[in-house]
C-alpha cells in the first residue's frame, strides 16, 4: 500500500499502545482529543482523517493487512469501544480513556459553535440527514452546517464520488463526518483524504443515528460494564448478531494471549511503515 505522509498534523504526537497490531491514540477525555485536534488544526488546512474503533474494527484489521494499514496510517486512532479501554489500560496506558464516536462528534458540534467551526456530513439517508439537521438546530442553535451528502445505499464505485469531493471542496468545513460503518467509511476517507482541500474526516459510524433519534443510547451501567454491544444486540439483533458472534469471542481470546505476551500471527507483519 503507497503512504504518503504530507500532513503537519502528524507532527502532533499522542500517547499510542497498539491492540492485536492497530494503533490506538490514548487521550484522558473528549475535552483533551478537541483540544489536540483543535491545536494541531491551527494555521493549517492540512487534514488527515480519524477512525474511530471498536472491536469490530479491530477483528476487522487484524484479519485484512489492508485495512490494518488504513488505521495505522491515520492522523488518530480512537478508542470508541469500552473492551478497548480496558485492554490499554491492562497494558499500562494511564491516559486511555473510552471516546465513544457519537459523544465525540455531538461534543465537538457543541463545542466548536464559539469558535464558528464547520461541519460536513456524508452517509445515511436523506431522511436521516434532515432529522439530524434538525436535532443539530434544536440542541446547538449557532451550529455552522456546511453540508449535507447522502449516497446511494450501493457500492462505492456507482457513486459519483467526484461530485462529492467537488461539494466538499468548495464547502471548506473544518470537521467532515463519514457515517458509512466500518469498514466501508474507512477505506473512502483512506482512498479521497488527500483529494480533499480543507478538513479532517471523521469516520463517526452510526453517529447520526444517535444524534437524529434513530437509534437509543445504552444506560451508563451497560456502558461501564462494556455490555453496550448487548443493548445494540437487543435493538437489532438481525442486523448485529452474525458481526458480534464473529468478533467479539475471538477478540476475548487473542487479546488475552496477548496480555499474556504472546507473540500474535495475523495476515503479515503487524508493523507501520
Amino acid at each position: 500500500m503507497e503512504v504518503i505522509v504530507n500532513c503537519k498534523l502528524k507532527n502532533y504526537m499522542t500517547d499510542q499502545i497498539k491492540i492485536l497490531g492497530n494503533k490506538i491514540d490514548c487521550f484522558t477525555d473528549i475535552q483533551s482529543l478537541f483540544s489536540h485536534v483543535l491545536t494541531a488544526q491551527k494555521g493549517s488546512t492540512c487534514l488527515g482523517y480519524v477512525t474511530v474503533n471498536n472491536v469490530h474494527t479491530m477483528m476487522e484489521a487484524y484479519w485484512d493487512e489492508s485495512y490494518r494499514n488504513i488505521i495505522n496510517e491515520s492522523y488518530l486512532s480512537i478508542p470508541d469501544g469500552k473492551p478497548l479501554e480496558v485492554v490499554g489500560k491492562l497494558k499500562g496506558s494511564k491516559k486511555i480513556s473510552r471516546l465513544f464516536g457519537p459523544t465525540v462528534m455531538e461534543k465537538f458540534i457543541d463545542w466548536g459553535r464559539k469558535d464558528g467551526i464547520s461541519h460536513f456530513f456524508i452517509g445515511s439517508s436523506e431522511e436521516s440527514l434532515q432529522k439530524l439537521c434538525i436535532a443539530i438546530e434544536s440542541k446547538y442553535p449557532g451550529t455552522k452546517i456546511s453540508g449535507m451528502i447522502a449516497p446511494l445505499f450501493k457500492p462505492v464505485n456507482d457513486w459519483d464520488n467526484e461530485t462529492f469531493i467537488k461539494t466538499i471542496n468548495e464547502a471548506r468545513p473544518d470537521f467532515i463526518w463519514v457515517g458509512l460503518g466500518a469498514p466501508k467509511q474507512e477505506r473512502w476517507m483512506y482512498d479521497n483524504f488527500r483529494k480533499i482541500d480543507k478538513g479532517i474526516l471523521f469516520g463517526i459510524g452510526a453517529g447520526f443515528d444517535y444524534l437524529a433519534g434513530n437509534t437509543k443510547h445504552a444506560p451508563n451501567w451497560m456502558k461501564n460494564a462494556s455490555l453496550e454491544w448487548l443493548f445494540r444486540l437487543l435493538q437489532e439483533p438481525r442486523r448485529l448478531w452474525k458481526r458480534y458472534f464473529r468478533t467479539i469471542p475471538p477478540f476475548i481470546f487473542l487479546a488475552s494471549l496477548e496480555l499474556m505476551g504472546v507473540k500474535l500471527i495475523s495476515a503479515k507483519d503487524f508493523s507501520t511503515k
